[in-house]
């Protein structure tokens, strides 16, 4: 039987409907994998519901956080960087790889592909070139458009969320550069990759908190077969330089209840390994 490497993101478990759509979810055979591209819930207790229910599921389950799973909620005292940390060890206690750990290797054949997840956070830049970066929440606002991130998502120990992004891509782009030449890869992160497709027709100046252009151009550097990303909740499927950009968000009951996608998006085929 092939084998498969499935992507979801933006479960927002918090929503009864969406809980027990997870609870559903199953492997078509025993070697698949999964991404779990961030957004599972708003408190490490709703990602334990998560783990648990995909327990024994896939062959191997892999997690990148999004904003939302990084809020400081209701007097909760984990922030920042602490409660990522807290997040990855939650993971790892359940087998789970994280973008703490050694990258997985997905082999077909010949081909070598290694499984990237990665937390980068966002600074600001997709943005108009006119907006300078000291106007560009205001410019957000002028549209009734800020982000709860300003309120929730707190950057500790590090003295801004753009210092933080800055210090996650360094080292992510460390990383990703000491791969060997003849290893592909499959980009996972929450955030879109590239400005370009950080579009929202309904609120469109909400893609300052949506990514950062060091990365335009990440998924031709370093050699990717697919980009997985979600945050957008507007599914899609593009391919640019021969790359599937894979927006594999789930999203809330109303924006999810009425499609006819599968809820696991099929990102890489491969034959059983042996």
């Amino acid at each position: 039987m092939p084998r498969r490497l499935y992507a979801i993101s933006d479960l927002h478990v918090g929503s009864p409907e969406n809980l027990e759509l997870v609870r559903g979810l199953r492997a078509e055979g025993p070697d698949d994998w999964l991404v779990l591209a961030g957004d599972i819930g708003e408190h490490p207790a709703q990602l334990t519901q998560v783990l648990s229910a995909l327990d024994g599921r896939f062959a191997e389950v892999i997690w990148v956080p999004g904003n939302h799973d990084l809020w400081t909620c209701h007097g909760g005292d984990l922030r920042g960087d602490h409660k990522y940390r807290a997040l990855v060890e939650l993971c790892r206690s359940h087998g789970v790889s994280t973008p703490e750990d050694p990258y997985l290797m997905w082999r077909d054949g010949a081909r070598t592909t290694a499984i990237v997840p990665m937390f980068l956070l966002y600074d600001y830049s997709f943005r108009p070139d006119q907006v300078a970066r000291a106007d560009a929440l205001a410019w957000a606002a002028e549209q009734n458009t800020i982000c709860a991130d300003e309120e929730l998502l707190w950057p500790d120990p590090y003295p801004s969320r753009e210092a933080w992004c800055d210090a996650r891509v360094a080292m992510t782009e460390r990383r990703l550069a000491a791969l060997p030449a003849g290893v592909d890869t499959v980009l996972i992160n929450h955030f879109p990759l590239r400005r370009a497709h950080a579009v929202l027709p309904r609120i469109p100046r909400f893609s300052l908190w949506c990514g950062t252009t060091q990365t335009d151009d990440w998924h031709v550097r370093f050699r990717a077969r697919a980009v997985i990303y979600g945050h957008l909740h507007i599914p899609r499927t593009h391919v640019e330089a021969g790359v599937a950009f894979e927006e594999v968000s789930l999203g809330y009951p109303r924006q999810h209840r009425f499609r006819t996608l599968p809820l696991l998006r099929t990102v890489l085929v491969a034959e059983a390994a042996e």
